[in-house]
């Protein structure tokens, strides 16, 4: 019986070790490449320049180290000759879980920058929260984006 006993409270605290390591802060920073996949872009009537956006996307996140993530997401932005805000929600799928974001940013002379929100995870991000920055890097490809990416993610008990 005693055995039993300082087995199960030896499983428990191990348990609770375990758990406890899941919990904290962990920064994540990649380079996203994305790509529309089906994107409406409308012309607004009478104000030249004006066009609204809005569709799905889709990327992949490249770690220096060699790790890779996808990213499914919707987007839309308000332009005035390729200028104006931008919003969209995201899932980041990593191996060890996935991330979901509500994004907000601007697009100015070719550049974009933004700001993320985490509203949730599964796995290693399980009731993930936190936030992240999104920055465009220099591309030399039509058609596709490059983002710098970093986002700060707090898992329960951090």
């Amino acid at each position: 019986m005693r055995k039993s006993l300082i087995f199960v409270l030896s499983s428990v605290a191990m348990a609770a070790a375990a758990s406890t390591a899941v919990a904290g802060e962990k920064v994540l920073e990649f380079k996203l490449v994305t790509k529309p996949i089906d994107v409406k872009v409308m012309e607004v009537a009478n104000v030249e320049g004006q066009t609204i956006a809005s569709g799905k996307l889709f990327g992949v996140a490249v770690f220096n180290d060699g790790r890779i993530g996808v990213k499914e997401f919707v987007n839309t932005a308000d332009l005035l000759k390729g200028s104006g805000p931008f919003f969209g929600y995201s899932t980041y799928t990593f191996e060890e879980g996935s991330i979901t974001a509500r994004y907000t940013g601007m697009a100015k002379d070719g550049k974009s920058t933004g700001e993320y929100t985490i509203l949730s995870g599964t796995g290693a991000y399980a009731n993930a929260t936190g936030t992240g920055t999104i920055e465009s890097a220099p591309n030399p490809f039509k058609g596709v984006s490059l983002l710098n990416i970093k986002l700060v993610i707090k898992t329960p008990g951090s």
